[in-house]
Order: C-alpha cells, then sequence, then structure tokens
C-alpha cells in the first residue's frame, strides 16, 4: 500500500470523504476534542452530512475529561466507556493535597466544597463563575481557591472524573450532574476504545496507536492481541486495522479546513504524520501544546487558518497556486458563504 492510499483510507474511516450524522462521527473517532469549542464543533461540521446546529449541536453530548486525559465531547451514553472503572466511581474519599511551598487543602476542606459544589449544581447554580462566588461566600479562603478552581482542572476534575458532574457544551464554563452510569471494567473498555481507533482512525502503527491513547507500547500489542486485528505495510511499516479495507475509495479533496486539535492531526504519532510535513511541524503543534487548524491541499497541511468575522487568514507554509487558491476559496465559501474574504499571509 502507497502513502497515498492510506491517505485515502484514514480520510473516509474519519468521515471526511464519508460524511455521517454527528452522533456516528462522535462515537467513532472517540470523541473529540474539545480543549477550545468552536473546534469541537468544526471537527463534526466537516464530517457529518448535515451542518451541525449550533445552538444545539451538543445536545446527547457532554464535555469530561477522556483519551490522554483531555477533555472531549463524548456521547452521553458512553460515559461508562471512557470513564471505565478506576475503582474512583462516586468516590466520597479524599486526601490532603500539597504542592508548592504554601498551597495546601485538607481532604476535609476538598470534601466540604466538593459536597457543596455538587448541591448547588444540583440546584441550578452551575456556571464556573457563579459557583466561585458561593464557595466563597461558604468561607473558601485564596488558597483554597487556588486548588478548588485551578484552571486545569482543579476540583472540577476529579468531581468530573468520578461521574459527579461534567461540563455542558456550551461556550461559557458550566456544569450538570451526570446521570448515573455504569463504568466498564477496565479491560473492556480499553477494547472498545481500541476497536473504534482501528476501525475509523486506522490503518496505524504501534507508534500512532500509542501516542493517541497514551499507553506504551507493550500495553498496546497486549490489547491488539485480543482483537482480531489485520495489517499492512506502508513504507516498510506495519499498520494495524480492523474490519475489510474496500476496493476503492474517494478521491482526496482539494481542500479541507481542518479544526484546531483535529482527530487527523492527533490520531497518529505527529512526527510521523503522512500528512504533516516534518518541516511544518511547529506550525500546527505548538510548544505551548496548542494544535493549529490545518489546511489541508491535496491531502497534505501547506498552511494554517483563522476565521476573523467575514475574514479567513490563511498563513501558508508554502506559496500557493493560482489553482490552489481557487480551491481554497471555493471550500471557504461552501463553510462560510460566499461573501468570505480569504487572505493569504
Amino acid at each position: 500500500m502507497t502513502a497515498e492510499e492510506l491517505k485515502q483510507i484514514r480520510l473516509y474511516r474519519q468521515h471526511i470523504t464519508d460524511p455521517a450524522d454527528k452522533e456516528t462521527v462522535v462515537k467513532d473517532l472517540c470523541g473529540v476534542q474539545c480543549q477550545f469549542l468552536t473546534n469541537a464543533y468544526h471537527s463534526l461540521r466537516i464530517r457529518c452530512k448535515e451542518d451541525p446546529a449550533p445552538g444545539t449541536w451538543g445536545n446527547g453530548f457532554v464535555k469530561n475529561w477522556t483519551v490522554r486525559g483531555t477533555v472531549h465531547v463524548i456521547s452521553e451514553d458512553d460515559l461508562g466507556l471512557f470513564k471505565y472503572d478506576k475503582g474512583a466511581y462516586r468516590c466520597t474519599e479524599w486526601e490532603d493535597t500539597a504542592y508548592g511551598d504554601s498551597v495546601r487543602i485538607s481532604a476535609e476542606r476538598k470534601k466540604y466544597f466538593a459536597d457543596l459544589i455538587i448541591d448547588l449544581v444540583a440546584k441550578g447554580i452551575c456556571e464556573r463563575e457563579e459557583l466561585r462566588k458561593k464557595c466563597r461566600e461558604a468561607g473558601m479562603t485564596d488558597v483554597e481557591e487556588s486548588y478548588v478552581f485551578y484552571g486545569w482542572g482543579g476540583l472540577f476534575r476529579p468531581l468530573c472524573e468520578r461521574g459527579f458532574l461534567h461540563y455542558k457544551v456550551q461556550e461559557k464554563k458550566a456544569f450538570a450532574i451526570s446521570p448515573e452510569y455504569v463504568p466498564m471494567e477496565e479491560d473492556t473498555a480499553k477494547r472498545e476504545m481500541m476497536r473504534r481507533y482501528l476501525t475509523h482512525i486506522a490503518p496505524a502503527t504501534l507508534r500512532d496507536i500509542s501516542y493517541f491513547f497514551g499507553y506504551n507500547q507493550r500495553e498496546v500489542k497486549r490489547i491488539l492481541g485480543s482483537l482480531p486485528t489485520k495489517s499492512v505495510i506502508v513504507d516498510g511499516a506495519e499498520h494495524f486495522y480492523m474490519e475489510d479495507l474496500l476496493s476503492d475509495y474517494p478521491d482526496i479533496p482539494d481542500c479541507v479546513f481542518l479544526a484546531g486539535f483535529d482527530q487527523l492531526m492527533l490520531g497518529y504519532q505527529k512526527t510521523e504524520s503522512i500528512f504533516l510535513p516534518p518541516e511544518h511541524l511547529r506550525g500546527i503543534f505548538t510548544l505551548t501544546g496548542i494544535v493549529m487548524p490545518a489546511v489541508l491541499l491535496n491531502g497534505t497541511v501547506a498552511g494554517k487558518w483563522k476565521r476573523k468575522g467575514k475574514k479567513i487568514e490563511i498563513s501558508c507554509f508554502r506559496r500557493f497556486t493560482a489553482k490552489e487558491k481557487k480551491s481554497v476559496e471555493r471550500r471557504a465559501a461552501a463553510l462560510w458563504g460566499d461573501k468570505s474574504n480569504v487572505i493569504y499571509i
């Protein structure tokens, strides 16, 4: 198999050339990363048969920490899969936390604020800043606030990971009480997530799979050994997958506006991506952990994009031909209307 054929398969399996409904896309891709909500919406938009309604596209979905310990939009009925059993479901026991020279919060105070937050959210007080205000009124100190409302999770992360809360799928940070669910047994959950990956993101190498899930390669091999996998050689490397490949796939699109943190970038080892030339790696994967929205021309990243009102700014990684610019402008018009103003910088 050639690298170009592999691109065709991956684009099809990831629903970029085989659009589906939003529920199918979210399940097949093991969720869509949601560090920024607009990215999650765009990831679905370029993969769905119909444009998900901006105001209601999150209905039936939740935001929670899942793959690689990052926040994803997942189907509500997949909570038991991605929040599989680690013995922490609805756990109310807490431990003292200390970090740095001065920040310390006791198990007793963590429990107090955890119970308070759950009670407030159950009563409809669910926005982050409203909750901060109520906790301050209940005696939360500056030191305690620095932990409870820490920007990278704080007390809310374990509350979400233990099945008490989840983020609402909306721009403003707000929480909801999670429905009760039965966490899957860990090995069963890992096999199901791997099945989805191998069917809808693969063919992929061991390094790709390890990168996507954050597992070491020994664990990847162990899970692969429990599944009916197949493999194919591409450029001398073994790529694993499940389900039969088709005899033919749609052509690679002239232009695709990928979302930031798109699964087509995150699904495979970034330094070995067949879509991202190594010289453009830092143009998409920044040193601060951001994955920029990429412009894919004929299956290869050639720039990144940013939308400002009706303006679409394209930061070109190389010179675009006149034909390529026409493809970009046609795709921009299809996504954002004929009056979209594409600017190349």
